[in-house]
């Protein structure tokens, strides 16, 4: 039998959430762990929703390139500050995203946000992007992509 401690830490290192958060989350599930992530994942929509009209116009270019180097991407990922386009987190959330565009070759926004991701395929991309929302308190936005394939 898990103890909270276990299952705070077991969705933290799975959603990188706050401890109070998840604290809240197991207590509101009643000590049940998959209720837990379930409220947290609802948390996730819940602020991003809240977070999406406000204007992203931060952020960075990042790429992928396959090893092969037959295929690769770019893509735009906005955030609200430059203190969150910095943070570590958020940079993988591009490198992740680029990586998932050169494997999945999306042909609109629409189509990516869909998609599950190919890293945690519990998980879509939108999805991935609420969680980062909720994890950094800024609205992040996808801006314009390419991948290029020989």
């Amino acid at each position: 039998m898990m103890s909270d401690l276990d299952k705070i830490k077991t969705l933290r290192d799975s959603t990188g959430l706050s401890f109070y958060q998840i604290k809240k989350a197991i207590d509101e599930a009643g000590g049940d762990e998959v209720r837990a992530k379930e409220i947290l994942h609802q948390l996730g929509v819940q602020v991003a929703a809240k977070k999406s009209a406000r204007e992203a116009k931060e952020g960075v270019v990042e790429s992928y390139i396959h090893n092969t180097h037959k295929v690769g991407s770019m893509v735009e990922v906005f955030c609200e500050t430059d203190f969150v386009a910095r943070n570590m987190e958020f940079q993988q959330l591009a490198k992740d995203i680029s990586m998932h565009l050169a494997a999945m070759k999306p042909g609109s926004l629409e189509e990516l946000l869909s998609q599950p991701f190919v890293k945690n395929q519990d998980l879509t991309i939108q999805e991935l992007i609420n969680q980062n929302i909720a994890k950094l308190g800024e609205n992040i936005q996808i801006g314009k992509f390419e991948v290029f394939s020989l």
